[in-house]
């Protein structure tokens, strides 16, 4: 590996979808200085507002005229893809991050009105993280994360955090430093029960599943 590939895997790629966003504050304030950026197709609106610029601009241009052929031309690089595919504009760029070396990746504006959209969306989490790869999800009110064997802590400035079993049932399951403490639990897919928990005061909750996988989902605004 060159030392500018080296250097570029340990860079972020964050990852911008056309769904809504309306706390721009929130997430740029989750964003870091050397991110390298990609804005799927009418993702590209929320560059101006977040104060960044695009390395990279992807998209079938159904909801974005396609930049290139603008007069006010960009200069980031744009992939156009056709209109017809298995991957949605996110998911490619997804991929795309990944097969340019990626490990890291951070992705907003792809949590939105739509549930398809954003379940999709949370799937690309799944992709990444099989693949070894750190990955976060965040929109207006939350970050979300998948957690398995290793565990994470909590984050400790959340008003709440669920664990949910979206991938099929888990077993195994341990919460402590929380409101609802939890040793060797199953939660299966018909019945959720580990919603709405809550750090303890001064404490970051530490959540884990031996057997399984599910979605963390940390929620700091309503």
């Amino acid at each position: 590996m060159s030392e500018i590939s080296e250097k570029l895997c340990k860079r972020r790629c964050a990852i911008f979808g056309a769904a809504k966003i309306q706390n721009y504050r929130r997430i740029k304030s989750l964003l870091l200085p050397d991110d390298f950026n990609i804005f799927c197709d009418g993702g590209l609106s929320h560059s101006k507002k977040l104060g960044i610029e695009p390395n990279l601009v992807a998209g079938d241009f159904d909801s974005l005229k396609n930049p290139g052929l603008a007069k006010k031309k960009i200069s980031a690089e744009t992939l156009v893809l056709p209109r017809e595919k298995d991957d949605t504009d996110s998911f490619f760029a997804v991929k795309e991050g990944f097969r340019r070396g990626f490990r890291d990746f951070f992705l907003a504006g792809t949590a939105g009105d739509r549930f398809d959209h954003t379940f999709a969306n949370v799937s690309a989490l799944l992709w990444l993280f099989n693949r070894g790869c750190r990955a976060v999800m965040a929109d207006d009110f939350s970050t979300m994360k998948i957690v398995g064997s290793e565990g994470t802590f909590v984050d400790g400035g959340c008003r709440y955090f669920s664990l949910l079993p979206v991938f099929g049932d888990v077993f195994g399951v341990e919460i402590s430093d929380a409101k609802f403490p939890l040793k060797k639990g199953s939660v299966s897919s018909e019945y959720v029960y580990t919603t709405s928990n809550e750090n303890l005061p001064g404490k970051q909750a530490f959540v884990r599943v031996e057997k399984g996988l599910v979605l963390l989902v940390e929620v700091f605004a309503e």
